[in-house]
Formats: C-alpha cells, sequence, structure tokens
C-alpha cells in the first residue's frame, strides 16, 4: 500500500475533573506510538477534543533518571514537539483522510473522550469505512460512545484490552476517576482481556486493537500497523 495516513487524538482535559489535580495525556503513550507510526513511513497528524495546547500529565514525565526513549528523541524533534502546542481541534478533521484513529491514554481521556460527540461520530465513520481504530490503556475510553450501524456499542462482542481495575487499584486513582474503565467496557458487551499488571499487552481483533497500559503502546502501535496493512488488501 501507499504511505498509511494515521490520525491520533488525545485528551484536551487537564484537572482530574472539578479538582484541581493535574492530569492530562501520558506522554509515552502518544511519544512511542508516534515514532512506530513515522519510522514505518505513515503520516501523522495529531488532533485533540479541542485543538491547540495538549496537557500533560505530569506524572507521565516524573521518571526520575530515565525518561523513555521515545519521549526523549520527541523532546529533541522540534517539529514532532511543537505538535503538542498546535493540536489540530479534532471537530475540524474528515475521517476519510485517514487509513487508521488512534487514541493514547493518559487520565485525562477519562472526562472528555466519552461525551466528545464528534469523536464518536468520527470513530464510527472510520469503522463502517473499513479503517482501523486502535487505542492504548486510557485511550479506550474514547470508544465508549461509539456504535455500529445497527445502534450497539461498538465494543460489544469484540476482543478488548484496557487499563485495568487492578491497575487503577494499584495506581490509588478509583476514587479520582468518574468509573472504571474495565467495568464500564464489560458493562458495554466488551470481551475483555488483559495481562499481568503494567506490563505488556496488546490485542487485534481484526481492525479493532487495543492495549493495556504504557508499557504496551509500541506493541499496540505495530499492531495497528498490521492491521492497516491487512485492511487495504481488502477494502
Amino acid at each position: 500500500m501507499g504511505q498509511p495516513r494515521i490520525l491520533i487524538v488525545t485528551t484536551s482535559n487537564a484537572t482530574m475533573g472539578a479538582t484541581d489535580k493535574p492530569t492530562g495525556l501520558w506522554l509515552e503513550e502518544l511519544t512511542t506510538p508516534y515514532f512506530t507510526f513515522a519510522d514505518a513511513g505513515a503520516r501523522v497528524t495529531l488532533a485533540s477534543i479541542k485543538g491547540g495546547v495538549i496537557p500533560i500529565d505530569p506524572r507521565s514525565t516524573e521518571t526520575g533518571d530515565v525518561e523513555p526513549e521515545s519521549v526523549a528523541r520527541f523532546r529533541a524533534d522540534g517539529l514532532a514537539a511543537s505538535m503538542l502546542t498546535q493540536s489540530h481541534a479534532l471537530a475540524s478533521l474528515d475521517g476519510g483522510s485517514f487509513d487508521a484513529i488512534f487514541l493514547p491514554g493518559g487520565h485525562g481521556t477519562m472526562w472528555d473522550l466519552p461525551c466528545s460527540a464528534p469523536l464518536a461520530a468520527l470513530i464510527g465513520e472510520m469503522w463502517r469505512n473499513g479503517k482501523v481504530v486502535g487505542a492504548v490503556c486510557h485511550g479506550p475510553a474514547g470508544l465508549l460512545s461509539a456504535v455500529e450501524t445497527d445502534g450497539q456499542p461498538l465494543v460489544m462482542g469484540k476482543a478488548i484490552t484496557a487499563f485495568t481495575d487492578a491497575e487503577e487499584r494499584a495506581v490509588g486513582l478509583v476514587d479520582d476517576v468518574p468509573f472504571l474503565l474495565e467495568s464500564r467496557l464489560r458493562e458495554l458487551g466488551a470481551l475483555f482481556e488483559n495481562g499481568e499488571p503494567f506490563a505488556p499487552y496488546a490485542i487485534a481483533d481484526g481492525r479493532l486493537v487495543t492495549g493495556q497500559n504504557p508499557a504496551s503502546s509500541q506493541a499496540t502501535a505495530q499492531l495497528v500497523l498490521d492491521a492497516v496493512e491487512a485492511a487495504a488488501t481488502i477494502w
């Protein structure tokens, strides 16, 4: 196939609900997929729910002395880093221009992705048109409102993973998030799967690709590329 076109959509939410606790995008879940896609020759567009500056969860940059390689590379890449302050507004984009959509996580997603009508509509449109839909960690929160042509939840009956309830308890944020993502996906009929807490785990159910946690970012991105290539031979 030609050069794949991949749309990455992040949260625009910077706080834990009505509190002043900071949150946002988990940076590694953007930077690792970004370079996995770009190094494979894909053309990547970065958008957020509102556009403009993307809030970064400060905990995702508090890594001690060792910064994830992709994060350091992203910071050193002026063009890539500038995307964090100049992201496209999601509502301004046409899903027909892309082969795949990818949703990174970060706890910010739990507030604005599920209630974004433009995001739900875009995912539904791309899914119906044979495109690939991917998400990692809390990114699958953006799948909750997407529906099939018959109005049923897009996730119903599909194998999916995401940040687990056990992992949420382990990081001590059960009482801060508006809902538990694993539980909500199960309530919608998803066939939830997971690996060990905080270990890499990614799965593909046809054109739907999901990863469990930050450590799963690279594997999830690679499965997205594989799914894009497979979809191109069918559609």
